[in-house]
């Protein structure tokens, strides 16, 4: 069975959970338990009880957490594990942790 053929009969919190973690390939133990129990058919597990997202699935949830815009990624634009874009540290604090600029100036040590 797959994600797709199974979605509607996911609650909402499991759907939710899947929308917000687009990037798991293998779900954890407790999340497997609930969405087999959930399921109408057969989910595939792993020796560890843990569901390991086919291809089409991925694929699927990444599909569905755009169109509910917890993702936007423009499709040539890659991210690890799907994080959300890093602050910005350039303007750190002059304190006596700040880090050296980027264009190799000091940084009050030295």
């Amino acid at each position: 069975m797959s994600i797709k053929d199974e979605w509607d009969l996911l609650d909402s919190e499991t759907r939710t959970w899947l929308l917000e973690n687009p990037g798991c390939l293998i779900l954890p133990r407790t999340m497997s338990t609930k969405m087999t129990k959930e399921a109408a058919g057969d989910l595939e597990s792993d020796p560890h009880g843990q569901i390991v997202l086919s291809q089409a699935d991925h694929e699927f949830i990444r599909e569905k957490a755009e169109a509910a815009g917890t993702i936007r990624v423009h499709p040539t634009e890659y991210q690890f594990f799907d994080t959300a874009p890093l602050p910005d540290t350039s303007r750190a604090s002059a304190g006596r942790h700040a880090a050296a600029s980027p264009d190799g100036g000091s940084n009050g040590h030295g």
